[in-house]
């Protein structure tokens, strides 16, 4: 099983890997939500590292359409409860286990 904030950051090694390698594709993944303390700083301190449209299409493949598209520009909206509390679902509840494919 593999959270996303751990997925976000995985790239591919192997020879002959290339940037089109990125992000990971889940392929029949099997998902579980596994509920976490949220800890809303470190979510919020963690965004500047996140790939956004990698995280947003790979939670789009593993159901879940919670988070915008695009990251919102707008300050008070990244640090609002709301979003963070989405962001950390996302990142640290939703897992996913699976054979990596691309």
């Amino acid at each position: 099983m593999v959270r996303l904030i751990t997925h976000n950051m995985l790239t591919c090694h192997v020879k002959n890997c290339t940037k089109d390698n990125y992000p990971l594709v889940f392929q029949d993944a099997a998902v579980e939500i596994r509920p976490a303390e949220p800890n809303l700083g470190f979510i919020e301190r963690f965004l500047p590292k996140l790939e956004w449209s990698a995280l947003v299409s790979t939670a789009k493949a593993l159901g879940d359409d919670s988070l915008p598209e695009v990251m919102p520009e707008d300050k008070e909206e990244l640090r609002s409860e709301e979003f963070l509390t989405k962001l950390h679902h996302v990142l640290m509840e939703l897992l996913a286990e699976h054979e990596v494919g691309r």
